[in-house]
C-alpha cells in the first residue's frame, strides 16, 4: 500500500470524506517558535491533501496532515474549506519547479515540494477540482447569482394577489429591495497565479500521465540508491578475484538513464506542445486576415 492510499485509509475514510490527491512537502522558510525546543532534522512528515465529502452537498477541503518518527499513524493537522483559499500560487509559469504557496484566509504557507511533478499533479488536481465545485455551486438553487430563485420570487410578485403599488406586471420597490436582499454576494473563487499553462488548460491527460510516469521513476530511483548503499555498507570495500570491484548498482544505473531519458522526453513534449500552441494561434491570426481581405474586396 503507497503512502497515498494510507493517508486515505487513516484519516478521511473515517471521516466519510474521499482523498483526490497528496504531495509530501516542507516549508521554504521554516517557522521560528522560540519558546520551543528545537527538534532533529527529519522526525516528521508533512503532507498536503485535496479531499472531497460523500455527503451531499459535497465539500472541498484542504488538510495538512502529517505523520511523526515516520512509522506512527498519520495525525490531522489542520483543515480548510475551498472558500477559505484565496490563492494558490505557482511561483515559476514557463519550467516545472517544486516550490508553491497557499494563501488562505488566516493562513500563508511558502511549500516546497518533494519533486516538481508531484507539486505539478497536485495543482492539476485542485486547479480543475475547484473549476467543477465553483461550477457546481453556481448550479445549486438558491445559491449565489440563482437564477431559479429570482424566477419563484418573480412568479410570486405577478399573482393575482399583487401588491398595491405593482402596476403593469411590476413588483412594487419594497418587493425588489426584499428581492435583491435575499440573494447573497457571489463568493471570491480561489485564484490560480504563476501556474503553467498546461497545467490550468483543457489538454491535462497527457501531462498528467507524464507526470505520473516521473514521480514513479523518481521514487524507484530513490529506492535502488537507498538499497545499493545498505548493501555497499554492509559488504565493505572488498574486491573481486581479478583485483578488481564489483559493478555494483547495475540496476542503479539504468534506472538513472530510463529516468533521465523519460524526463528528455517530456521536456521535448513540453516544447512540442507549446509550439503546437503558437502555430495554431498564428494560423487563426492568419485566417482571420483572409477572411477580412475577402470581404473587402467583394465588396
Amino acid at each position: 500500500m503507497n503512502i497515498q492510499s494510507a493517508i486515505n485509509r487513516e484519516v478521511f475514510a473515517p471521516r466519510d470524506e474521499r482523498m483526490l490527491v497528496a504531495v509530501e512537502v516542507k516549508r521554504r522558510k521554516r517557522k521560528r517558535v522560540p519558546f520551543l525546543p528545537t527538534g532533529g532534522k527529519g522526525e516528521y512528515m508533512t503532507y498536503i491533501c485535496l479531499s472531497v465529502t460523500n455527503k451531499r452537498p459535497a465539500q472541498l477541503l484542504i488538510t495538512k496532515v502529517k505523520r511523526f518518527g515516520g512509522s506512527a499513524p498519520f495525525t490531522r493537522r489542520s483543515q480548510w474549506a475551498v472558500e477559505q483559499l484565496r490563492q494558490v500560487n505557482g511561483i515559476n509559469p514557463n519550467k516545472d519547479c517544486p516550490e508553491f504557496d497557499l494563501v488562505f484566509d488566516n493562513a500563508f504557507d511558502q511549500w516546497v515540494a518533494s519533486s516538481a511533478p508531484e507539486k505539478c499533479i497536485f495543482i492539476q488536481i485542485m486547479y480543475h477540482a475547484c473549476q467543477t465545485y465553483w461550477e457546481g455551486k453556481e448550479g445549486v438553487p438558491g445559491g449565489p447569482a440563482s437564477p431559479a430563485g429570482d424566477q419563484q420570487k418573480g412568479q410570486r410578485g405577478q399573482g393575482g394577489q399583487s401588491s398595491p403599488g405593482a402596476q403593469g406586471g411590476q413588483s412594487s420597490p419594497g418587493a425588489q429591495a426584499r428581492r435583491k436582499s435575499t440573494v447573497g454576494p457571489r463568493p471570491r473563487q480561489t485564484e490560480f497565479v504563476n501556474c503553467q499553462s498546461k497545467l490550468t488548460g483543457d489538454a491535462c491527460t497527457m501531462n498528467l500521465v507524464m507526470y505520473r510516469c516521473k514521480v514513479f521513476f523518481n521514487r524507484m530511483k530513490k529506492v535502488m540508491v537507498s538499497n545499493q548503499s545498505r548493501s555497499q555498507a554492509g559488504a565493505g570495500p572488498r574486491a573481486g578475484p581479478s583485483g578488481q570491484h564489483p559493478p555494483g548498482g547495475s540496476m542503479g544505473s539504468v534506472v538513472q538513464r530510463a529516468s533521465q531519458a523519460l524526463q528528455e522526453r517530456g521536456e521535448r513534449l513540453g516544447r512540442a506542445e507549446d509550439k503546437t500552441a503558437d502555430l495554431m494561434h498564428t494560423a487563426q491570426q492568419f485566417a482571420d486576415t483572409a477572411h477580412k481581405l475577402a470581404l473587402k474586396y467583394s465588396n
